[in-house]
C-alpha cells in the first residue's frame, strides 16, 4: 500500500504559515509532475484549498522524504515548517482522506465545497499522468464514502461554507445588508456563492473585479451585479461598504495606503473587508486604520464554532461510518493482495486439466456430445473442488494479515514460481523467434 500524506491545514498552521504553502490553480499540475518525480514516489496528488494544503503519496517503500521535497519546492528550511506539518502513514493516511473528502476535517463540518476540491485534484493529477492504481482506487473509494456520509446521516444539513460565514459576519457587523454596496474582488466559486448569499440577504448593488474580465460579466449577469475592470479597483473599492476579496494573487492586493484613500473618499465612514484567500489579498496592517475592519480566513473561526454544538452527534455518527469504510477498504485492498496468486492457481489447474483429457482422449475412442459434457463436467468439477480450501484459505488470511505467508505456502506447494517463470521464457523465446523472422537477411 505504502500511502504517506503530508500538510498544513488551519488546525496545525497559522494563515501567514499556510499562504507559504499555497499553490495557486495554474501552478498545480507543475507542482504535481515535480511531486511525483521526487525519489521514492510512485504516484502523487495535491489539494490545495484556503484551508490546506496537502502532499498524498504512494510511495516506494514508504520512506519518502516529503520535508525534503517542501524544502526543495517552496525554498524554504525544513526547521521553518516543520513543527506544523502532520504526516499520515498507511491506513491513518486513508482515514485522513475519507475524512477529508466527507468534510469531517474542515473548518465548517459539513460544508460541501472541500468534496469538489478533492474531486478536481484527483482531475488535475489523473490529466498530468501522476495517478495510476492504489491512488485511484483510494479517491474513488474517498468519493463514494462521502457520499454516504451525506445521504446517511445530516451533518451536511444546513451546511454552511467559508463565504456563508463570511456574509453573515459582514450581516452582524452591519445589522442589516439592506442598501449596502459589495465589492467582490475575484470570480471564482467562492465569490459565487458568496454572491448568492449577499443576494439573499438584500444587498443594494454588487460590483464584481476580476483578472479575467469575461468569468466577472458571466457572474455579473447570472447576479445582476456590476463587473468593472480590474484596472479600475483602485478607482471604485472605495465606494463598497463591504469588500469580499478571494483572489489567487501571489501578494497583497490592497495595502494600507491604498485604504487610506478609500477611507478619505469615504469621508471616514466604516469599511469591511473579509479577505477569504490564501495567500491574504489585504496587508493585516490595513487592521490599524481607525473604520476599518478587516477579517481574515483564521477569525471565521469564532464565526464556525458557532454552528459546529449542533452537529455533534452526526458528526459521531459520520465518524463512525468513516471507521466501518476505512475497515473495508483495508479488506479490500488485502483481499486483491492474494487474487494473483488464485488467478495462478486457476490456470495451473485448468493446463494439467486439458493435459490429462488430451492424453486420454485417445484411448476413450469417439465420444458423443453428451459424453463430451460430460467429462468437461467431471474434470471441473474436481478441479473446483481442489481450489475451494486454498481460495478460501488466502481470502481469510488477508483479512487477517497473514496474506504473505499463505500465498508463499500455496506458491511453493503448486510450484506455481515455475510455472510462471516457464511461460515468462516461452513468451519471451516466441517474442524472439517473432522478431528474427521479420528480420531483413
Amino acid at each position: 500500500m505504502n500511502f504517506l500524506l503530508t500538510g498544513v491545514n488551519h488546525r496545525s498552521a497559522p494563515l501567514e504559515v499556510r499562504e507559504r504553502f499555497a499553490i495557486p490553480e495554474a501552478r498545480l499540475p507543475e507542482a504535481i509532475r515535480r511531486l511525483a518525480q521526487y525519489p521514492g514516489i510512485e504516484e502523487a496528488l495535491i489539494v490545495s484549498t484556503c484551508n490546506r494544503v496537502e502532499f498524498l503519496t504512494r510511495t516506494t517503500n514508504g520512506t519518502a522524504d516529503l520535508t525534503g521535497f517542501l524544502s526543495e519546492y517552496f525554498s524554504a528550511p525544513p526547521d521553518e515548517f516543520r513543527g506544523y506539518l502532520y504526516e499520515y502513514r498507511e491506513m491513518e493516511a486513508v482515514r485522513h482522506i475519507f475524512r477529508v473528502a466527507a468534510s469531517l476535517d474542515s473548518m465548517v463540518v459539513g460544508e460541501p465545497q472541500i468534496l469538489g476540491q478533492v474531486k478536481e485534484a484527483y482531475a488535475v493529477a489523473r490529466a498530468v499522468g501522476t495517478i495510476s492504481s492504489q491512488l485511484d482506487t483510494l479517491l474513488t473509494r474517498a468519493f463514494a464514502v462521502a457520499k454516504r456520509v451525506r445521504s446517511e446521516t445530516t451533518v451536511g444539513t444546513s451546511a454552511v461554507s467559508v463565504a456563508s460565514v463570511a456574509v453573515d459576519l459582514a450581516k452582524k457587523i452591519f445589522g442589516s445588508l439592506q442598501g449596502r454596496t459589495v465589492f467582490l474582488v475575484g470570480a471564482g466559486k467562492m465569490s459565487e456563492i458568496a454572491a448568492r448569499h449577499l443576494l439573499a440577504h438584500g444587498v443594494g448593488s454588487l460590483l464584481i473585479a476580476n483578472r479575467t474580465p469575461e468569468r466577472a460579466v458571466q457572474l455579473a449577469q447570472k447576479f445582476h451585479g456590476q463587473a468593472v475592470p480590474f484596472e479600475q479597483l483602485y478607482e471604485l473599492a472605495g465606494k463598497a461598504d463591504i469588500v469580499i476579496t478571494s483572489t489567487g494573487a501571489p501578494h497583497s492586493l490592497f495595502c494600507k495606503e491604498h485604504v487610506e484613500r478609500f477611507l478619505h473618499q469615504r469621508r471616514n465612514k466604516p469599511m469591511f473587508f473579509i479577505d477569504i484567500a490564501v495567500p491574504r489579498d489585504v496587508d493585516p496592517a490595513v487592521n490599524d486604520l481607525d473604520g476599518i475592519f478587516v477579517y481574515d480566513i483564521d477569525d471565521l473561526q469564532a464565526v464556525v464554532n458557532a454552528n459546529l454544538a449542533d452537529r455533534t452527534e452526526e458528526a459521531r455518527r459520520a465518524e463512525a461510518l468513516i471507521d466501518e469504510e476505512v475497515e473495508r477498504f483495508l479488506a479490500r485492498l488485502q483481499t486483491a493482495d492474494v487474487v494473483p496468486t488464485i488467478v495462478s492457481l486457476q490456470e495451473h489447474l485448468e493446463t494439467i486439466r486439458q493435459a490429462e483429457i488430451d492424453r486420454v482422449r485417445g484411448r476413450l475412442g469417439s465420444l458423443s456430445a453428451e459424453q463430451e459434457m460430460a467429462i468437461e463436467a467431471l474434470s471441473r468439477g474436481i478441479i473446483n473442488k481442489i481450489m475451494h480450501t486454498p481460495i478460501v484459505t488466502l481470502k481469510s488470511a488477508a483479512r487477517e494479515g497473514q496474506g504473505t505467508t499463505i500465498i508463499d505456502v500455496v506458491r511453493r506447494l503448486f510450484n506455481l514460481r515455475q510455472q510462471e517463470r516457464m511461460s515468462a521464457a516461452d513468451a519471451g523465446s516466441a517474442d524472439s523467434e517473432s522478431k528474427g523472422a521479420g528480420a531483413p537477411e
